[in-house]
């Protein structure tokens, strides 16, 4: 079943929208499935479970970080992720550039906008992104290529629109100034009930667990 659910979605995704499976308590052997039927790119919201998967898995996937990462997991995540796509905040960013350049790598990161101005969530809001963007984008051990946003959880996918709207404005704001050593390249946005709106509004990553793997 995952099979032929992945293979559907990608089918009905447009041209240059990437999909990231994402695989929070699935097993090995189900994201294993998931890369059969031709998706590329795992997403994990935690450090040690991806060390888990990857351990099985390693390279047949691209990894990408979508949870929270906490600054005592960077030295970790660098060794397992493509790309860390939920940076939020300035020692995040200094320490996963510290690791990165210890390590003889860089690390492509997005930058988490939390596009609802929620209290309980992580992120940047809005109107702070270009300047925290500014602040962090002369590390040589990281490169901000993106935004990316969870937005306000709704029943109604339309619901969210708005949010995507004003994070696409974001996006295409920060992409007008040609900050030196920022290439934004990825606006994710969108999941399962929510990732055709998203896509309408720009999206051209959408993060999607349920609709392949089925419910938790």
């Amino acid at each position: 079943m995952i099979k032929e659910n992945a293979r559907k979605l990608l089918d009905e995704l447009p041209p240059g929208v990437k999909l990231v499976a994402a695989a929070k308590t699935r097993t090995p052997d189900e994201i294993q499935e998931a890369i059969d039927a031709g998706v590329n790119i795992i997403g994990q919201n935690y450090v040690q479970e991806a060390q888990n998967a990857f351990r099985i898995i390693g390279n047949r996937a691209r990894w990408h970080f979508i949870g929270h990462l906490q600054k005592n997991k960077a030295k970790k995540a660098i060794e397992i992720f493509d790309m860390i796509e939920t940076v939020d905040s300035l020692g995040l960013a200094a320490e996963l550039n510290k690791r990165c350049l210890t390590k003889g790598r860089f690390m492509p990161i997005l930058i988490e906008v939390n596009s609802g101005r929620e209290p309980q969530k992580f992120g940047v809001l809005p109107e702070e992104t270009e300047n925290f963007i500014r602040q962090i984008a002369s590390f040589e051990g990281i490169k901000v290529q993106g935004l990316m946003t969870m937005g306000p959880m709704f029943g109604d996918p339309e619901d969210a629109r708005p949010y995507f709207q004003e994070t696409g404005r974001t996006y295409e704001h920060i992409k007008s100034l040609d900050i030196p050593n920022v290439e934004m390249k990825y606006l994710s946005m969108g999941m399962t009930n929510s990732f055709r709106v998203a896509i309408e509004e720009g999206a051209n990553i959408v993060r999607i667990g349920t609709l392949i793997f089925g419910p938790r």
